[in-house]
């Protein structure tokens, strides 16, 4: 022991000498990192307040200009902003710009360099930015920083340094004693185990090698501060996270390796249909596909969906597979197949008219038959022995997608006890007063109860769900961790709000704005400078078309001003025509765009121009960008992806998005116009506007929206949901090794 306490101290000693050694290390590379982050947000600043502060010279608003600086360096970090026209004029500045800054000695500010400046407050970082006009070609942006956060950080970071090299001391010394303890004890064969890695944790009788039982509380409290270190760590970086295609490959390369992931949803994510001799693979445009499809490519999973490409049986093996994308195959469609009866009673039946009205209260009677009710549990009970048949693993991670598959999760649990369910329900979540119409609701409850996570897109919905079953099973319902016990079971039930991808592809958004502008005009027969609305949808009853004519309607009416000036073009997509309610929706649709232009159209442009039929994504992002206005007045829906669609589009930072109050996407985008859709007078009024609102209240909302839409994406939202699954596979594994005695 007195020789393990002669080497222990001088470690000790040699330890913290290396710390403050490496103390003034750090404080220059600390300073070198935030000067250049401090640059680099002045670039950004500059380019931000260009365009406003451009305007404002041009009109000779210097009082404004000054209003405009101290109100932007309210920033905690931005000390002070000031502007020089030319090298000798006067300084346009904020009432903190420090005195030493003139427009005649800017120079000394310029090119590289720390550029630091004393002060009262602590060190000033400042930076020169070129800001030139027509009317100021010399002019230059001077921007001031607050450094004395970066003094407060150098301190925590030299303490932490000191911590860190401190506490390895007494690690290395620790060893050491337990080390000698060892060799007084026979530690020949403790060292042979533990070089080994055996021993440690092995239960006595479980094995020839020795038990260390005094290793045990180390081992236990080690593996508690790494789980708790992981969690720690990934709750921080998931929010510093820039969510990408690529990063999101990358977490789950790095959280979900190896592990077996298996997608399913109805449609599927590649479509091969026959043209004559032609075989042609199409990708829908659908917001499932893009989200889930980067899953799969970093996973190497399989994706289990229903066939219903003319040509997909001809291209399958006999296993109904196929790797995909063409071309650069990287994991496996699961095809099953469907007959007519199957699709009738399980899709357009009892998901259609029975759960997808229920769901949307959009005042559309539902309609419960047993034989609908009977084919939906026969194609579920299908879709659970494929995935039962494309598990490699008996603890699969299976992503079950929307209504059609209520009753999946509860089967393949019943299969595979061990399996990780996602289950994502796409549309909303009624009351559970409105859901006690269903006659089978025991049953769909029961049967998403089944999964391990339950998402919805709004906490409201999550809301809603929870008390339905609490209002209609014996479950446990925890209302704090939002988790319901059914059957020995824990689900949680989560809000994961869904969204596009971010940046929009180069091509939706590579025609200018001006072009899209004269080429929508010019194809509709408007006018150049006609205003032009803009509406996407399914024809759909729950999206409120009709509700959206009557606003178009009112408008004309309390503003006749607009007669021959504005034209609303409503795209309707057809959907489920074989439906008797679609198809008399379509009816009313036609039959009231007709009544009103035959009222208002006068010999000019007319006030709505109704397109019947698809188009393709690039076509509908140039409606976007040429529009003024888009109107999106769903009556229930559960996100609504086009609202955010308008606002990717728009990187000209115009046009007014007029949003439904019904809307999942209302919560997050409340700069739109938010909107009740069947307040036509409320709505009316909205149009009026948006018509008239001025291009710098355009610029601040669409700004402010295409922020979160670029934070917020697709991206986000799947791997949260996978990491998730991933955090909740590792404390289920660290459960059952606790009740092995391993741990």
């Amino acid at each position: 022991m007195r020789l393990s306490l002669r080497f222990v101290l001088p470690l000790i000693l040699v330890l913290a000498g290396i710390a403050y050694a490496v103390a003034p290390l750090v404080d220059q590379l600390t300073l070198r990192w935030f000067v250049h982050d401090l640059d680099s947000r002045s670039s950004l600043i500059a380019n931000t307040i260009q365009e406003p502060l451009q305007e404002q010279l041009a009109a000779d608003k210097k009082v404004k200009i000054v209003e405009f600086f101290n109100r932007i360096t309210q920033n905690e970090r931005l000390y002070a902003v000031g502007y020089c026209a030319s090298p000798t004029g006067k300084v346009l500045a904020s009432r903190l710009l420090p005195a030493e800054i003139r427009c005649a000695g800017l120079d000394r500010w310029e090119g590289p360099g720390d550029h630091l400046l004393p002060s009262a407050q602590g060190p000033l970082h400042v930076t020169v930015q070129p800001m030139a006009s027509e009317a100021a070609p010399a002019g230059r942006l001077v921007l001031v920083h607050d450094m004395s956060f970066v003094t407060r950080r150098s301190e925590e970071t030299k303490r932490y340094v000191f911590y860190l090299f401190m506490g390895l001391a007494v690690v290395v010394s620790l060893i050491t004693v337990v080390i000698a303890q060892l060799s007084w004890r026979g530690w020949m064969a403790g060292m042979r185990s533990l070089l080994r890695g055996e021993g440690l944790l092995r239960q006595p009788g479980s094995g020839a090698q020795p038990n260390l039982p005094g290793f045990k509380p180390i081992a236990r409290d080690l593996q508690r501060l790494i789980s708790e270190l992981e969690a720690e760590t990934r709750a921080r970086d998931e929010d510093q996270i820039t969510w990408t295609p690529e990063s999101l490959r990358a977490i789950l390369h790095g959280e979900l390796r190896g592990e077996d992931v298996i997608v399913v949803s109805n449609r599927e994510p590649y479509v091969h249909q026959r043209h004559g001799d032609r075989i042609e693979v199409q990708q829908p445009a659908s917001g499932l596909v893009t989200a889930l499809e980067p899953i799969m490519r970093a996973c190497s999973g399989t994706w289990i969906a229903h066939g219903s490409g003319s040509a997909d049986r001809d291209v399958v093996d006999k296993h109904d597979r196929i790797a995909v994308p063409p071309g650069k195959p990287v994991y496996q469609i699961r095809r099953v197949w469907l007959t007519a009866e199957e699709e009738a009673g399980y899709y357009y039946g009892f998901a259609n008219e029975g759960l997808w009205p229920l769901c949307h209260i959009a005042h559309v009677r539902p309609t419960f038959r047993s034989s609908d009710w009977s084919q939906y549990v026969a194609v579920n009970r299908k879709f659970a022995k494929a995935v039962v048949s494309e598990s490699k693993t008996k603890a699969p991670i299976v992503l079950v997608q929307d209504y059609h598959f209520a009753l999946l999760p509860k089967m393949i649990r019943e299969e595979l006890p061990d399996a990780t369910i996602i289950a994502f329900w796409h549309i909303p979540w009624p009351n559970p007063e409105s859901f006690a119409i269903c006659p089978w609701r025991n049953e769909v409850l029961e049967g998403m109860l089944g999964s391990s996570i339950l998402g919805f897109h709004t906490q409201f919905h999550c809301n809603n769900f929870v008390d339905t079953v609490d209002r209609f099973l014996e479950a446990r319902v925890d209302r704090e961790s939002f988790t319901v016990s059914f059957g020995g079971k824990l689900t949680a039930v989560r809000r994961y709000p869904i969204s596009i991808a971010w940046p929009p592809e180069a091509a939706m958004v590579k025609k200018p704005v001006p072009d899209c502008r004269s080429d929508i005009r010019q194809m509709n027969d408007l006018p150049p400078e006609h205003k032009l609305g803009i509406g996407v949808d399914r024809l759909d009853y729950t999206k409120g078309i009709m509700e959206r004519f009557r606003a178009i309607e009112r408008l004309l009416e309390l503003n006749p001003e607009w007669i021959g000036r504005f034209t609303f073009v409503q795209i309707a997509a057809p959907t489920r025509s074989g439906i008797e309610e679609y198809q008399h929706h379509e009816t009313q649709v036609r039959g009231m765009a007709a009544r009103i232009n035959g009222r208002f159209e006068r010999g000019g442009p007319p006030p709505i121009v109704l397109k019947v039929e698809h188009h393709e994504s690039r076509e509908v992002y140039e409606y976007f960008r040429a529009a003024d206005l888009c109107f999106v007045s769903s009556l229930h829906d559960g996100m609504n992806l086009v609202a955010k669609e308008f606002v990717a589009a728009r990187d000209d930072d115009r046009g007014v998005l007029i949003l439904s109050q019904f809307t999942g996407a209302a919560r997050e985008l409340p700069e739109a116009l938010i909107v009740n859709p069947y307040d036509a007078d409320q709505c009316a009024a909205a149009l009026h506007m948006a018509l008239t609102m001025p291009a710098d209240e355009q610029r601040d909302r669409m700004r402010l929206m295409r922020g979160l839409v670029a934070e917020f994406n697709v991206f986000r939202w799947a791997g949260r949901m996978l990491l998730d699954a991933a955090a909740m596979r590792r404390r289920s594994r660290l459960a059952d090794k606790k009740d092995r005695g391993e741990i």
